[in-house]
């Protein structure tokens, strides 16, 4: 059947935040919650004032990454407060629900919606200079509208190097192509595992599939994270990886500034955003 033209919906800007940020992929599993919490602490470490948002209504994990819990305070205007830790302000419905690790929430699309117009309008955000979105997988309704009602300054997109990863990978660039939003670039997450006893590496999704998939759209690729025990030790944790060991030479050659591709890369990107402003 065919369709008419999407109605164009007019994005409303959220006070005090000059870039909002999508971090996303085309399906879940592909680590872009843990992507997220490690780029916002990363951007702390570069001295920039930063929230971040767990999209992921159906999924929520950002608390638990980022070793937030407890409900949320109003403030006196009755916006949210949202909570912080390792430098990073959070905010998701995990934060809202009654035992969140636990809880299925199972909504329909329009309570999804107010959900979502809550987290994003109905929080006490603050004066900050990138608000990291962590959105839910896929491109259905919840992203498309976030996409369309969110002013976003640009997206980057998290696949593994697998095929199958990365044709879900196309599908979201594909939607943020549709409603004219930027791609900063791709990170290639489980990039490959090096043994930490023969120091043998093994690209056991396959190697330069997101480096091809990057080429072919026309974008960076600004990370390729391995799979390390400690990254996924220190999410389990609550302790994002660029907080608690800042000084490892594996965080330092993937995540953080000086060393760093990942973070570093990112902000330049990000710097081509705002030619005209400080950021």
């Amino acid at each position: 059947m065919q369709r008419g033209p999407a109605r164009a919906v007019k994005s409303a800007a959220i006070p005090g935040i000059k870039h909002i940020v999508a971090v996303a992929s085309g399906k879940g599993g592909v680590g872009k919650s843990t992507t997220a919490v490690n780029l916002a602490v990363s951007l702390t470490k570069l001295g920039r004032k930063v929230g971040l948002l767990d999209a992921d209504i159906y999924g929520p994990s950002v608390p638990k990454m980022l070793g937030i819990s407890g409900k949320p305070s109003m403030n006196p205007e009755g916006k949210i407060t949202p909570l912080r830790n390792h430098g990073v302000y959070g905010m998701s419905i995990g934060l809202l629900i009654s035992n969140p690790e636990n809880s299925a929430i199972v909504w329909r699309g329009p309570m999804v919606m107010s959900a979502l117009q809550q987290l994003l309008y109905q929080v006490d955000w603050g004066e900050k200079d990138f608000l990291v979105v962590d959105m839910p997988p896929g491109t259905g309704d919840a992203q498309l509208t976030l996409t369309q009602r969110v002013p976003l300054s640009g997206a980057i997109i998290v696949s593994t190097p697998q095929d199958i990863a990365l044709m879900d990978a196309r599908r979201g660039v594909n939607m943020f192509q549709k409603v004219h939003v930027p791609i900063l670039g791709l990170v290639e997450n489980m990039s490959f595992f090096q043994c930490p006893n023969c120091q043998h590496k093994s690209h056991i999704f396959g190697t330069d599939g997101v480096q091809e998939a990057a080429k072919e759209i026309g974008v960076d690729v600004i990370g390729k994270v391995p799979i390390e025990i400690s990254i996924r030790k220190c999410s389990d944790e609550g302790t994002p990886v660029t907080a608690s060991e800042p000084d490892s030479s594996e965080v330092k050659l993937r995540f953080l500034p000086g060393n760093c591709r990942f973070s570093k890369d990112c902000l330049k990107t990000f710097g081509t955003l705002g030619r005209h402003q400080n950021i």
